[in-house]
């Protein structure tokens, strides 16, 4: 497989740049309802309701930590998170962060795991300890998935029913390739592909790139609410792709290959299977976890200037959600060992906290979209639809038809993609409410406004003011209801299978010049129906309940 610089477009799907904060999605389900009293709580039912969620390109899976880590603020139930991506590395990707935040606290203290976290998720380079975390756990998933009685036994959150043979059998080439099947840096030099990439989008601003990543800055992401990126951290990343430095930097030198997707390209009239990195190179991960906080304190501006850069906010809200994501990680402690109990009943009279409701991560084939309609198992049995900029195309009247009467719907928005102007961002919004309405949703009235997502609801037997049991009248309580920013997802971009390792060629390939079409035509009417874009690309020689709102 050869080895191939990517396109000067600055959004792909496989980083987490220019996404907004993480949506509890459980507060969506009950946009009306109140809290839940911890003291209070107790089942009326034998059952436990569940929520089914489907989520369209939401790729590092913060949305769903989220919601599991809010989960006991409001009424009790099982979660079954429905997950469709475009590519699997994004699924691979997903399996290994959900892997890293239920790990054992036992083996990974929560500093451990948080910093492992962020440099995972929004670094290019890694230090060697957490490159061989990535290892050992990319090796594990890589044996876990052709054998599904062993990976239901060790990893009973995750489905893998509905992929399609030949994508689990991709899914375990990621994870081998993960793993270091290609030893070296050289199986993916991820330095020279960044350069290369900053090249190809800056063109003949490269020489001036601290000024156009300043004026990026100032004038774009400073103006559309993300104040607390500082500007050190901003240029550093984009000079070398590592956003959080949490050591030296010379620490820094191991290729971030769950960065890394693959490609068939068109390379002098012959296909050629080439892996780069097609991530991020505009925005920065800096929006989805530093730029709000539930501790105002954290916001505080001295003369003008935040307090505190965006880095250390993520860092705090990081090792939050990974704090109350621990009775997920570790369900004997939160249910009480037999012999925990019995020691405690005789020193406290304290009862011992409820175990959490499982939860199910169900990953969909990656051509589903448009064929979920034709499953009864799927007709109307959402309560919540979420869609990332780059899947808006995929939003239909099929599609909204597996969301059940009342169940909500919500789109992230373009507000963070640095390369778009402010009236393209709003021929976005409107072309967004377009698709919507022609897919049977209403938009949601009440509530602050937000330029990072768009909500809507069902249109059907229930309306917003109207009491359904998908959704509960009430106010949602204000620490739960701080609108985690959700800025859209980068434009969707074709997926390749991850392609077998092979030879690099003697000259690098690379790929022409892109415009922003991908994103844009949602904001066109569609002259016919919408297709996907053309996978090839041409290379030069060189309710219940209804779900959470953000």
């Amino acid at each position: 497989m050869t080895t191939a610089s990517s396109s000067p477009q600055a959004h792909k799907p496989t980083s987490p740049g220019g996404r907004p904060s993480a949506l509890p999605l459980a507060k969506s389900s009950h946009p009306a309802g109140p809290p839940v009293d911890p003291d209070s709580q107790a089942e009326t039912e034998h059952e436990t309701p569940e929520l089914n969620v489907l989520l369209l390109g939401s790729v590092d899976g913060r949305h769903l930590l989220r919601t599991l880590a809010r989960a006991a603020l409001w009424p009790r139930r099982r979660f079954h998170f429905y997950v469709l991506e475009n590519n699997l590395e994004a699924v691979a990707r997903h399996i290994l962060i959900f892997s890293l935040a239920l790990e054992d606290p036992e083996k990974m203290g929560l500093q451990e795991r948080s910093e492992t976290f962020l440099e995972v998720w929004g670094n290019a380079l890694l230090r060697p300890p957490v490159a061989a975390f990535v290892r050992a756990q990319a090796g594990r998933l890589a044996h876990l998935v052709p054998e599904p009685d062993r990976l239901a036994e060790q990893l009973p959150w995750l489905s893998l029913g509905a992929l399609k043979f030949r994508e689990r059998d991709a899914l375990e080439a990621v994870f081998r390739f993960w793993a270091g099947g290609e030893k070296g840096p050289e199986a993916f030099p991820m330095s020279r592909l960044w350069d290369s990439r900053l090249r190809q989008y800056l063109g003949s601003r490269y020489d001036a790139r601290h000024g156009v990543s300043d004026w990026d800055l100032h004038m774009k992401l400073h103006d559309r609410g993300a104040r607390v990126i500082h500007t050190r951290e901003f240029r550093r990343w984009r000079d070398t792709g590592v956003a959080f430095e949490l050591r030296d930097s010379s620490a820094y030198h191991v290729p971030n290959r769950t960065l890394a997707s693959g490609r068939l390209l068109s390379h002098r009239g012959e296909r050629v299977a080439a892996r780069g990195y097609w991530g991020d190179i505009a925005t920065g991960p800096f929006v989805a976890f530093g730029i709000e906080a539930d501790d105002e304190t954290l916001l505080r501006t001295s003369n003008g200037q935040p307090v505190k850069t965006a880095c250390e906010i993520t860092e705090h809200n990081v090792a939050e959600l990974f704090r109350e994501m621990a009775a997920w990680g570790h369900p004997r402690a939160a249910e009480g060992d037999p012999e925990q109990v019995q020691g405690g009943a005789e020193g406290s009279s304290e009862p011992a906290a409820p175990a959490p409701e499982p939860f199910t991560v169900h990953f969909l084939s990656l051509d589903s979209a448009h064929t979920l309609h034709h499953k009864s198992c799927y007709m109307g049995q959402f309560q919540l639809l979420y869609v990332a900029c780059g899947m808006v195309h995929l939003l239909s009247a099929e599609l909204g038809a597996c969301v059940a009467p009342g169940g909500r719907l919500i789109v992230e928005l373009a507000q963070f993609l640095v390369d778009l102007r402010q009236e393209q961002l709003q021929a976005f919004s409107s072309r967004v409410g377009e698709l919507a309405q022609a897919a049977g949703f209403a938009p949601q009235l009440g509530g602050k406004p937000s330029d990072t997502f768009a909500r809507f609801y069902k249109a059907g037997d229930s309306a917003p003011g109207h009491e359904d049991p998908a959704v509960e009248s009430g106010t949602p309580p204000p620490e739960v209801l701080a609108p985690p920013l959700e800025a859209t997802d980068p434009p969707s971009e074709d997926r390749t299978q991850p392609l077998e390792s092979g030879n690099p060629p003697s000259e690098p390939l690379k790929l022409t010049s892109e415009s922003q079409a991908s994103l844009l035509e949602a904001s066109v009417p569609p002259t016919g129906s919408q297709a996907p874009k053309s996978e090839n690309q041409t290379v030069p020689p060189e309710t219940k309940y209804p779900i959470p709102d953000i």
